[in-house]
């Protein structure tokens, strides 16, 4: 079953990358590169699955989960933070504001998929 999915990336190969290999699984994706994009394309139609960048401009990705988990209308939104940040505090902080996951880059898309796919609740990752 096709999900909706945001991905705020700001590097512009990575966010390609993303937004291939999740439309090649049969997904819907809204792909932006700033946080003042990401929260508009959140407010006007909530996905399933945010994938956020945590350094993104204009609006941090820790800021964007932050905001979402003070909303109702994104309860139900999962939210996967990327990062190249992998210290334990900076997982921390980004699990504190709210988010169901963690991704240090460089991941593999194996990874990912598999993450998607847990945090979608789907049977099979692939």
């Amino acid at each position: 079953m096709s999900k909706r999915i945001l991905v705020a990336e700001d590097d512009p190969s990575i966010l390609l990358s993303l937004e291939f290999l999740l439309k090649s699984r049969g997904h819907q994706v809204t792909a932006v590169a700033n946080g003042e994009a990401a929260w508009r394309a959140l407010a006007q139609d909530p996905p399933d699955l945010a994938l956020l960048d945590v350094m993104l401009p204009a609006l941090d990705g820790l800021e964007i989960c932050r905001r979402m988990r003070a909303h109702d209308a994104f309860r139900d939104t999962r939210v996967l933070m990327l990062s190249a940040r992998g210290r334990e505090s900076e997982v921390q902080a980004g699990l504190m504001r709210g988010a169901d996951a963690y991704m240090t880059k460089p991941f593999g898309s194996r990874e990912l998929l598999a993450e998607v796919a847990r945090l979608l609740g789907d049977e099979v990752g692939n």
